[in-house]
């Protein structure tokens, strides 16, 4: 009976042999550094980190070469330290399906030793900030004294706020603040200039209009009557005189 505690041991992966740090969590779309541990005498072995719910069936993500060399595969790396007895699994760009249960694994003949990892993922908190205006080459400067408490006597006695605006460079036409003022100016001109304008040479369109038509009017009125006076003046005495009977 006392030979089954020790049957058990030998059985279940890892034990005495390697240990790990059980839960680890990472952050989405960030990283996780998971650091398994091994006794003296493992050093030279294959170190490997696999994925599945099951010791036997668990698919090998990576594994080292024996040596210090770092090993990466995808978005995952390993590396082994032998003076600390540590290798070290790195996770990079994680995402939300890549929670699961892991292993800290050794390779060697027979069953291979290994410990459980549980991986959680961190949901990514988005933040959002208003956006920022900036307009460069310009300076402002605010100065008040602070050193008395604000009265309406000393606000009438104290020096006005001061405000500066080095000049030094002109401002470039591609700022927003710019064409806010251009169409605004544009947008002004347009209303009290352009509008009475285009409404005064309408009305002067219309005007010479008219008066053509009226002085073409008076032109056939003139003619018709030349026409009838000349007409009265070729006729004979006896046709004029039949006529007016």
């Amino acid at each position: 009976m006392r030979l089954l505690p020790a049957l058990l041991l030998l059985i279940i992966p890892g034990c005495f042999s390697i240990h790990g740090p059980g839960t680890v969590s990472g952050p989405e779309g960030g990283s996780v550094t998971i650091e398994c541990h091994y006794n003296s005498g493992w050093e030279t072995y294959k170190k490997w980190w696999g994925r599945g719910n099951a010791w036997r069936s668990c698919r090998i993500l990576v594994k080292t070469t024996g040596s210090k060399q770092e090993v990466k595969k995808d978005r995952v790396s390993i590396k082994d330290d032998h003076r600390c007895r540590t290798f070290a699994v790195t996770m990079e760009k994680l995402r939300s399906d890549d929670e699961d249960t892991y292993w800290c694994g050794i390779e060697r003949y027979g069953i291979d030793r290994g410990v459980q990892v549980k991986v959680t993922i961190d949901p990514a908190a988005y933040t959002t900030t208003p956006p920022t205006l900036l307009i460069t080459n310009t300076t402002e400067s605010m100065t008040t004294d602070q050193s008395e408490p604000m009265t309406p006597a000393s606000l009438t006695s104290s020096s006005p706020v001061t405000q500066s605006v080095n000049n030094s460079q002109p401002l470039p036409l591609t700022s927003p603040l710019i064409r806010v003022l251009l169409c605004n100016i544009h947008f002004v001109l347009l209303t009290s200039m352009k509008v009475p304008l285009l409404g005064i040479l309408l009305c002067t369109v219309m005007w010479l209009s008219r008066s053509q038509r009226d002085s073409r009017g008076k032109q056939r009125q003139s003619e018709q009557e030349n026409r009838s006076s000349h007409a009265i003046d070729t006729l004979t005495p006896e046709e004029q005189t039949s006529g007016t009977s």
